[in-house]
Formats: structure tokens, C-alpha cells, sequence
């Protein structure tokens, strides 16, 4: 069958008869499967018109009886051989049996069984006169369980602002693909996304441009619209609790020092006032990096604890465990001239101005620690130290995530060369915007977390990986679809499948599965690219990108 991402194994049998729903099939649930009953009551629910009652219900049959239907349960005993995610599922002569190592283990087993049904069980109504239709499944088992804990996609609601309804629906796309972290990119130059209730103006100020660059920062068009949004407190709790239903992890990012001139323009007192105008400045409505950053002072830090502790209650630990405090591309010019921040180096002791930012991130380090959090920052964070605790997103190839591995920190590779998805996916001239490298679905099907060079014991410190999407050339939700997928669809195999070495993967076999995947993404609504490249609504004649040519440096 065509699933994606590959299971660990499929015992599928194409020459038998297939399992034949009824007209009203059950859902039997055992202890502990609530929260994967409700999901498949509203979504397979929806798309079947099924209503899935409770076994027994209005039919004189006793729960677990082997009433036509869908049974589920959990055996923690499969995480001995399937790990604490895995899962088996059976479709036998009385429908489909889910048994899941953990509650999300579960889960991933009812998106299995979904993709089994076929692309129509995406669809959020039954189509009219539909009350007739034939269900099936195929008879057999699947048993499976992911490679890697730490299954991501990076979204930047900075440059581009991303609506609430926006991010829910990417946490069903990453369900539906068994991903299970979202890492919001909530704040940077260009804008400041999350409420923070004692900072009003972050959002009052912060979260609006009076415009932006249209393309990459060399084109010459600008788009006069004022742009902006933020996600309201509630907003954020109704993420994070949507998340949590589904398994997947939020892990919020408040960029310092670096990246910060939204909140400066916010609150100016904030920049280095002793050689800047900071009360001149303006949300930034270019892209690049600007080199308005952070003061290091104690004021600035006790600001930002402020902003840590609302972020805190927001995102519990229990969904998330990280915190990413960014930590990368920080100018120093600033610093260099401002007498304060120089009077700061000689007062700390620290090596000059990288030391000053090494200061920055290991203080939120430890305030982190003590509340029960775990630091994780971009590869820059290296740089002067970090508490054992601390986590490494290593994005400026493998070297920063494999220094960090040997020092004993945990990593999540998301190398700029290999799973930036903002990079474009083809050669032609009709690509959208075309930033960096070429980056074609296959190349993001052999991408391989491990990098050999990793020691044994090393290599058990890669949590994983993510694919980071950066919207500074993705205006909207079709942009962002194009750019993601199906690369995605790749990528979610590789954090999930046990597949062999990059070269040795078969990537026809995976093209072929993919050509069933599209026509779910298609009922999906997702914009996807695709193979012959970009329908005619896609393309962006004459809009400046950043190409760069050949291949990209394995470093």
C-alpha cells in the first residue's frame, strides 16, 4: 500500500479480500484511548459519515465482542520492540484492530488506518448521496514505530504572519505525516508575535510593518500593504492544547540578542541607546539582519525573564519541555562602539563581544534549568559554553550538531543545506522566488540525520531532525504550501522510517507511493508543487530571489 512514511513493516495481502465495513460500524475503546476515539469520531467521522458508537450501543453485542468495527487499545508491552510510539495494526475478518505502545502510539495507528482507507477519508463532509458507499481495508498487519523522537517542521510567523486557523491546520498536516514538534519562530526583526500581557506594546508596536520587501532583499518592489498579526494568550493555550490532542510538541522561539528590533522599536530602551537613536527606529520591513540588538544590561534581562515567565505558562512543560531563545546572527557592531556595552565586557570578564553574547544565552540557561526547562538555541550558542541541560539546533551544516554531540549536549539537526525548504525545489525559471540551493524531493529523501563522522555515543545525542521554513519570501498560505510540499512528505519518512544509507534508498519506490499521496494533499486543499513544476498561479514572474548555484557544501 502506499503509506508515507514507510512502517518498519507491512504484511498487506493484495490477494485476499478486503475487509468491507458495514453501515454502521463501533469503536470499541479501551482505557486510556479517549483521546484517539474523539480524533477518529470528528475527522473519520466527518469524512465517512460514520457515527462510530461505543460497542454493545444499540445492538445487544458486549464491548470487545468482535462487533464489525475498530478496536482500540494500548499494550505498553510493544515498546520493547517498537519503541514508546510504536504500534501494530491487524485488519481482520471484524475490522481493524489499533494497539499503541503510549496514547500517541495510538494515534500514529488511526493516521495509518486513514491513509489505508483512501484519499476521500481526508474530506471534511461526506458528499451528498454518499450514505451507500463501501468502505474497506486491506486484510493484514502493520507494525511500526519511529527512528527518531524529535520529528519537526520549523514555521516563521515573524516575516510572514501565519493566522491562528493557519497553525492549527499545519498541526493536522504534521499529524497526518506522523511529525510530532512544531517550532514557532514567534519573534524577529520583522515582527513580534505572542501577546505578552506586561509588555503591551510588543504586540501594540511590534507586531505590525508598515510594509515589506516583495522578494529577496536585492529586488527593488515593495509590497505597500502594512503587514502583522499576533496570537492573543488564548490563542497560544488553544495552540497548544489543539497540539497536545495530536501529539506534537510546541516549542516556542523568543530570539536574543540578536534578531530584536521589533521589540526594540516597541520598547527603545531596549537597544543600545549610546550610540543609536533607538526611539527612531520602526518594525524592520526589510529581510536580512539587522544590527539594531539588545543591550547587555540587567534591565534588558530582567525584561525578557518577564517575557520567559508568561511564555512559560503558556506552553507547560508537558508540551514543552524547550525553550528556544535563537542566540544566532547577532551583529556586534553596536556593541563595539557603545562605551556601555564595552564597560559590560570589562565587568563580566568576558572575551569581548561574542562573549557578551555567550553571556546572554548561558543566563537564560540556567533561568531556564531552574524552572524546569531545557534551553535549546541555534549551533551560535556553542560559543562560550553551555549548562549540560542545553540542546543544539544545528542549521549552519552538521559541524555545529556534531561539536555538540561529542560535548555531550542533545541536537536536532536541521542543516540550512539540506532541509531549508524555503530553498527552491528546481532549476527552471518558473520557480517562485528562487532562494539557494536546489533542493529537489528527492535530495530531501536523502537527507540523513546521522552524520558518519558522529562516535557511537554521540550519535545517541541526535534527538532527531527538523525541516525549518522560513517565510520572508512566502506571502501566503499557497507560498507556504509550494515551498513545504511535497518535500515534507520526504523528510517525515526520513525522521520516522528505518531506511538504508542516502545512496542506497529507493527512491523510485518512494516517487511511486508519493503519486497516492498527492491526491490526499489534494483533498487537503495543500497547494503542493507539482512534478512538472509550477501551475501558472504559483509562479512570481519577475520578482527578484537569491539562486545559488551547484551543490551545496557538506559541511
Amino acid at each position: 500500500m502506499d503509506l508515507i512514511p514507510a512502517p518498519r513493516t507491512a504484511d498487506l495481502r493484495a490477494d485476499a479480500p478486503p475487509y468491507v465495513f458495514g453501515p454502521r460500524p463501533v469503536l470499541d475503546t479501551g482505557p486510556g484511548t479517549g483521546g484517539t476515539a474523539r480524533w477518529l469520531r470528528r475527522e473519520l467521522g466527518a469524512a465517512t459519515g460514520w457515527d462510530l458508537p461505543p460497542a454493545g450501543a444499540d445492538r445487544g453485542a458486549a464491548p470487545g465482542g468482535g462487533a464489525d468495527g475498530i478496536r482500540l487499545r494500548l499494550d505498553e508491552g510493544l515498546a520493547a520492540r517498537l519503541g514508546p510510539e510504536g504500534y501494530v495494526l491487524t485488519v481482520g475478518a471484524s475490522g481493524a484492530d489499533l494497539a499503541g505502545a503510549s496514547p500517541a502510539g495510538l494515534f500514529w495507528a488511526a493516521q495509518t488506518l486513514r491513509q489505508l482507507l483512501g484519499p476521500d477519508a481526508y474530506r471534511r463532509a461526506a458528499p451528498l448521496g454518499s450514505a451507500g458507499r463501501v468502505w474497506s481495508l486491506p486484510r493484514g498487519t502493520v507494525e511500526d514505530g519511529p527512528r527518531f523522537g524529535w520529528r519537526g517542521m520549523l514555521l516563521d510567523v515573524a516575516r510572514h504572519f501565519t493566522p491562528k486557523s493557519g497553525v492549527l491546520r499545519w498541526l493536522d498536516l504534521l499529524a497526518a505525516h506522523k511529525l510530532n514538534v512544531l517550532h514557532l519562530h514567534l519573534t524577529d526583526d520583522q515582527g513580534w508575535r505572542v501577546e505578552i500581557k506586561r509588555h503591551p506594546r510588543l504586540t501594540g508596536t511590534g507586531a505590525w510593518r508598515p510594509r515589506s520587501r516583495w522578494g529577496h532583499r536585492a529586488s527593488p518592489l515593495w509590497n505597500d500593504t502594512p503587514h502583522g498579526g499576533f496570537y492573543t494568550q488564548d490563542d497560544i493555550r488553544e495552540i497548544v492544547a489543539y497540539a497536545a490532542e495530536r501529539h506534537v510538541r510546541v516549542v516556542p522561539e523568543i530570539d536574543v540578542p540578536g534578531h530584536s528590533q521589533a521589540a526594540i522599536a516597541a520598547y527603545p530602551e531596549l537597544g543600545n541607546t549610546d550610540v543609536v537613536d533607538t526611539a527612531a527606529l520602526g518594525v524592520w520591513d526589510d529581510w536580512g539582519i539587522s544590527e539594531n540588538v539588545l543591550a547587555p544590561t540587567e534591565a534588558v534581562l530582567r525584561f525578557y525573564e518577564g517575557v520567559f515567565e508568561e511564555l512559560l505558562e503558556l506552553f507547560p512543560a508537558e508540551v514543552s519541555p524547550f525553550v528556544h531563545v535563537g542566540g544566532d546572527e547577532c551583529p556586534k557592531a553596536q556593541w563595539r562602539a557603545s562605551p556601555a556595552a564595552q564597560q559590560r565586557i570589562r565587568e563580566l570578564r568576558v572575551d569581548g563581544e561574542d562573549g557578551l553574547q555567550s553571556w546572554f544565552v548561558r543566563h537564560f540557561d540556567g533561568w531556564l534549568a531552574r524552572r524546569g526547562r531545557r534551553l535549546i538555541g541555534w549551533d551560535e550558542i556553542l560559543q562560550g559554553g553551555l549548562a549540560p541541560g542545553a540542546a543544539v539546533s544545528s542549521w549552519r551544516g552538521y559541524a555545529g550538531g556534531i561539536a555538540a554531540a561529542e560535548a555531550g549536549h542533545d541536537v536536532v539537526m536541521c542543516p540550512e543545506q539540506h532541509v531549508y525548504l524555503d530553498h527552491r525545489q528546481a532549476a527552471g525559471p518558473d520557480e517562485p522566488v528562487p532562494i539557494g540551493y536546489v533542493r529537489t524531493l528527492e535530495d530531501v529523501y536523502r537527507f540523513e540525520p546521522v552524520p558518519p563522522a558522529l562516535s557511537g555515543a554521540a550519535a545517541e545525542r541526535v534527538l532527531g531532525a527538523q525541516a525549518n521554513v522560513w517565510t520572508e519570501v512566502m506571502e501566503n498560505q499557497g507560498r507556504v504550501d509550494y515551498q513545504v510540499f511535497p518535500r515534507l512528505a520526504a523528510f517525515a519518512e526520513v525522521v520516522w522510517s528505518a531506511l538504508p544509507e542516502p545512496g542506497e534508498r529507493d527512491y523510485a519506490g518512494f516517487a511511486a507511493r508519493m503519486a497516492a499521496h498527492r491526491r490526499r494533499l489534494d483533498v487537503l486543499g495543500v497547494e503542493h508543487r507539482p512534478p512538472g513544476g509550477p501551475l501558472p498561479w504559483q509562479r512570481r514572474p519577475g520578482v527578484l530571489g537569491r539562486p545559488i548555484e551547484g551543490e551545496p557544501p557538506n559541511v
